[in-house]
């Protein structure tokens, strides 16, 4: 109990840590896609601004307490993925809560918060509430199934639900990463990430093309600052257990943040090129590529 209670305030440096980088990263994102355009883009700190705005902003309206839990869950996904997986491999007091069958732990983490925000937007009164819940659910459960089947591929490759022992076994040089000893589980995983982290051709939720409406309009205020701050923290917490499952983990915040810019970059990069699929479409591509690579990777082990 006495080095839990030491491990906190390394945890919650982690946390700032984290949030400042997925600030910086977000900005860098954006300001990437709008020199692909041809425009000028966000500065690189307006996202500090709106994020300060934001929280010091009140609001008197009213929609029931689900509603504004929405956020709040949201958030609490985020944070729950990042503190309870190990930020520095080798490092004690970098490992933050980290245990033995952490993994299972994760995997529910990576959807709680979108079953807060359907929950949230059900109360909302709003008439396209259900359709977009329906696009949400549909597509983070057609993208979270070749991503478990991959997961389940790495525990069942390296015997062991830990994520220390999981990057540990993956020590030794690059060519013992996951990347390399079972690609297909990668291949697999790399497709989920794209709908996971809900840049363009998976955007269908928000759908900015089409529907000018979503949490980012219904929600204001102080609600709308806590989304903000699990759209900068959630991405780089589920980056973290994809470079720990698949690309051996992180040794130092040097090696940390360079393999989380080049994951980010990825799902970036097909967001400029690739236009936004429709509904049935982005649940087609994780059903028709996804799954069957998830499936040979499984095999391969």
């Amino acid at each position: 109990m006495e080095f839990d209670w030491i491990k906190i305030p390394y945890a919650l440096l982690t946390l700032f840590i984290v949030l400042n980088y997925g600030l910086l990263m977000t900005a860098i994102i954006q300001k990437m896609g709008a020199r692909a355009g041809r425009r000028y883009g966000i500065r690189f700190y307006q996202n500090y601004i709106d994020l300060i705005k934001n929280y010091s902003m009140r609001s008197k309206i009213t929609h029931g307490y689900m509603f504004y839990l929405g956020p709040v869950f949201r958030l609490t996904g985020g944070i729950g993925l990042l503190l309870f997986v190990p930020t520095i491999y080798g490092s004690e007091m970098w490992s933050n809560f980290s245990f033995s069958g952490d993994l299972i732990l994760a995997l529910y983490f990576v959807f709680f918060g979108t079953l807060g925000m359907a929950l949230g937007a059900g109360e909302s009164g709003h008439p396209f509430a259900a359709l977009g819940v329906s696009r949400g659910l549909s597509q983070v459960t057609a993208a979270e199934l070749p991503f478990a089947i991959a997961v389940f591929t790495v525990a069942l490759q390296y015997q062991t639900l830990n994520f220390n022992e999981i990057v540990a076994a993956q020590q030794g040089g690059f060519l013992n990463w996951t990347l390399f000893t079972n690609p297909f589980a990668v291949a697999a995983a790399m497709i989920a990430f794209l709908g996971m982290m809900m840049r363009s051709p998976f955007d269908v939720v928000v759908a900015p093309q089409e529907i000018p409406i979503g949490p980012p309009t219904e929600y204001h205020s102080a609600y709308l600052a806590l989304m903000q701050t699990n759209r900068n923290i959630f991405p780089i917490a589920k980056i973290v257990v994809y470079m720990n499952l698949f690309f051996g983990g992180a040794g130092s915040w040097p090696e940390f943040m360079i393999k989380a810019f080049l994951l980010y970059l990825v799902s970036a990069l097909v967001g400029v090129v690739f236009p936004r699929f429709r509904v049935e479409q982005s649940i087609r591509f994780f059903l028709i590529w996804g799954v069957p690579v998830a499936i040979i990777g499984l095999l391969w082990v």
